[in-house]
């Protein structure tokens, strides 16, 4: 394309911008704002060169900083591109707030014709990849300022190499789609479809967040345990029961709230964390939340009311001390309050002990100090049953726990036999303490580690 048509092109895509109106917020930052000066500087029909050039350099260097950014889409090689597709879809703005609250049918017809426009008009934006703008920017600066003749890369790939990042592969597909995708008006219902499902900002692309305090919210972890079902052997009877509760729960049938009971090294932790990374491309999320947080859980629960994920609050190693009284926050919460719960929320928790709350002898049958002691007693031991699915991960027998370590070592495609893995897995148990699941996946490990070293010698 011509200097003087990439020219045309860039004034006409200025031009729509003032229009943007739902999706203003799109441009609003520094990689956005360095663009629209450098499209505005290149538009002017004798450019000052000094200033495309300080333009340029400043626009390189804010989508470099973007593309280091955990949430950059993936596998977009053109970086503005990138960008502003990762802008749209993470974008929270009137639309995406109403498609969290109502889905497609909840979208008023003022904001869906003014969606398509403003997607119109980002689409032109789209079109000027850095091939143009690296050719026009040479063009309008080199003749006058020679010294420059080298000075630039053309904004191509600027994520880092290497393996790439695990995301979530809706998003992800959807940033494809519109890529392919030449009419972005199109594209209305389906990305509010996208946003009733998987929310904006944070929740878009996090499937896993951590509950840090009143004072600092909730904060995405980048790299959550990636373990699977597949990988956890021996309780599919537990974990099938807890995955036909979520399922439930996702389609927006009723579900319960479900405490997991065993002892360390079962795989309930792992159970949970599996579930949410198996259901996330259909909206779950995971918000951990420490015991010690409970008090914490109508601040936390607010968050979520009205937005589109599917939350499911994890508590791990849940119990409490005599003296300790958070559970009553939990136990409000699962009874139910004055307030109702957003539909949108579930609770599972792990436990090594049933009891829930720490209880002593005196505390039976001696009134003690506690006029009312029988109450106390019957209150603390009530919070488990508020929980209506309860699902007990025992301590597998001998032969379970075998059955573990040669499943686990066939699924990394180990080669040693059967029998040589039952005898060592006998040996490595008689050298630990507690047999479990995750003393099986200890021992396979070792096997592995093993094996590695032995066949690079």
């Amino acid at each position: 394309m011509k200097t003087q048509s990439i020219q045309t092109a860039i004034q006409t895509a200025l031009e729509a911008v003032y229009g943007i109106t739902l999706l203003r917020g799109v441009l609003e930052d520094e990689a956005g704002r360095a663009m629209l000066m450098l499209l505005l500087a290149l538009a002017e029909s004798e450019p000052d060169e000094a200033a495309v050039a300080a333009a340029y350099s400043q626009t390189f260097n804010a989508l470099a900083n973007s593309a280091n950014g955990r949430e950059m889409i993936a596998g977009i090689p053109d970086a503005w591109q990138a960008y502003l597709v990762t802008r749209i879809l993470d974008d929270t703005n009137p639309w995406s707030i109403q498609a969290e609250r109502a889905g497609t049918a909840g979208i008023a017809p003022a904001i869906r014709e003014q969606a398509g426009r403003d997607l119109r008009a980002l689409r032109q934006l789209f079109d000027l990849k850095a091939q143009m703008i690296w050719d026009v920017t040479r063009n309008a600066v080199v003749s006058a300022m020679p010294g420059l003749q080298d000075a630039w890369a053309p904004w191509y790939n600027l994520a880092p190499p290497g393996p790439s990042r695990r995301l979530l592969s809706a998003r992800d597909a959807f940033g494809h789609r519109m890529i392919t995708c030449t009419d972005w008006h199109t594209l209305v219902d389906p990305l509010t479809k996208h946003w009733a499902q998987h929310g904006t900002g944070p929740f878009a692309y996090y499937h896993v967040l951590r509950w840090q305090g009143r004072a600092e919210g909730l904060a995405g972890i980048a790299h959550p345990d990636p373990i699977q079902l597949s990988g956890l052997i021996g309780y599919e009877r537990e974990q099938a029961l807890l995955q036909a509760n979520l399922e439930r729960f996702l389609h927006g049938l009723p579900a319960h709230d479900a405490v997991l009971y065993g002892a360390p090294g079962t795989g309930k932790s792992s159970t949970v964390k599996a579930l949410v990374n198996a259901y996330a491309d259909q909206g779950l999320r995971l918000v951990e939340l420490r015991k010690e947080q409970a008090e914490d859980l109508p601040w936390l629960i607010a968050q979520f009311r009205d937005r589109a994920p599917r939350f499911l609050i994890f508590i791990d190693d849940l119990s409490f001390e005599a003296h300790e009284t958070e559970y009553k926050a939990l136990k409000v919460l699962l009874e139910g309050s004055a307030e109702a719960r957003p539909h949108n929320v579930l609770i599972y928790a792990t436990t090594n002990r049933l009891n829930l709350i720490r209880e002593q002898f005196s505390e039976r049958g001696k009134p003690g100090d506690d006029v009312h002691w029988r109450d106390t007693m019957e209150e603390k031991q009530s919070l488990v049953a508020r929980f209506g699915l309860r699902v007990t991960f025992a301590t597998p027998d001998q032969e379970r726990y075998l059955k573990i370590a040669v499943a686990l070592a066939h699924q990394r495609g180990l080669q040693v036999s059967e029998e040589e893995i039952r005898a060592r897995a006998l040996q490595w148990e008689r050298q630990h303490t507690g047999r479990s699941g995750r003393l099986a996946r200890q021992f396979v490990d070792e096997l592995e580690a093993e094996q590695t070293l032995s066949n690079r010698g």
